[in-house]
């Protein structure tokens, strides 16, 4: 006699919300808004409301989607085990349904109230995300983060997208400048975490080459990513303010990806250099998409 699997209760909300990965979702959105402010093109408020909406909702979409395929991986991670799936307060098959509808939702309302090209990267972005990263390469290499760092680049073109209609040199840059930023900002964390990924089997840098190995590649990764960074100013395609903010917040990142990549282990600190790094980084991004719209705006 088998006994039937017992009823979970039904997920409300904040549950579904934290499907989305809300937090996650908020740099996306803001590179995203900063791509579209940065055009050389004006948008209308609806329209560029809408494919902020988008992107919002496509990001969220491929949070779930993550988190439905890796529940096993976030059961076995103290810092995930909370999550809806890991913690029993929703089923599967819900969080697949709920990130599938809103997948297909964001790339239809894409194309149809903003326009093809933005629509057709943002479903790059969520097909990247989670056939690429979560489904291919998150559990198989320690290369996941470098390849699957992608997926998070795509938002400052697809707002550009969305208020030009086309692609240029300047929002390549741009996701250049967060493609190599994700490697030092996921391994700047994952020095920190590594007992959880070493449990879950999750072959990060850390985990698999060790800490030594892993705090050279923060360093070597910070060089090309600084070079994306300052590269828009020499090369014409903003102004001093964006200039003088790149230059002087890379150097801080360089400064602090300097001091992880010469960081002894066992060394003590109050605060490990690599934990410095991490909350840095995303401060970085923010300000640094913040002064491309400031110096756009200024010298427009």
């Amino acid at each position: 006699m088998t006994t039937a699997a017992p009823l979970l209760p039904p997920a409300d909300w904040r549950d579904f919300l934290a499907l989305t990965k809300p937090r996650v979702m908020t740099l996306v959105v803001f590179t995203g808004l900063c791509g579209m402010l940065a055009a050389p093109a004006s948008i209308h408020p609806v329209i560029g409301f809408t494919a902020i909406l988008c992107i919002a909702l496509g990001a969220g979409a491929a949070g779930a989607l993550n988190q439905w395929y890796e529940a096993d991986l976030d059961a076995a991670m103290r810092r995930t085990q909370k999550r809806p799936l890991p913690d029993g307060r929703m089923d599967r098959q819900s969080a697949l349904h709920f990130g599938v509808g809103l997948a297909a939702f964001s790339v239809i309302l894409m194309g149809l109230a903003v326009n093809l090209v933005a629509a057709a990267i943002l479903t790059v972005s969520i097909l990247f995300y989670v056939l690429v990263y979560t489904v291919w390469l998150k559990r198989r290499t320690p290369q996941n983060i470098v390849i699957g760092g992608a997926a998070g680049a795509f938002p400052p073109m697809i707002g550009w997208a969305a208020a030009t209609g086309d692609m240029a040199v300047l929002p390549v840059l741009m996701f250049l400048l967060v493609f190599l930023w994700t490697p030092p900002h996921f391994w700047a964390l994952a020095l920190f975490v590594k007992t959880d990924y070493a449990n879950a089997g999750v072959p990060m840098l850390p985990v698999v080459a060790g800490e030594r190995v892993t705090r050279h590649q923060i360093g070597l990764y910070t060089i090309p990513m600084a070079i994306a960074a300052v590269a828009p100013w020499p090369l014409g395609l903003t102004g001093p303010v964006y200039g003088g903010v790149s230059v002087a917040t890379t150097a801080i990142f360089a400064l602090l990806a300097l001091r992880v990549a010469t960081r002894r282990q066992g060394e003590g600190d109050a605060m490990k250099p690599e934990k410095r790094l991490f909350r840095y980084s995303i401060l970085y991004l923010f300000v640094i998409f913040g002064a491309l719209v400031a110096d756009r705006w200024i010298f427009a």
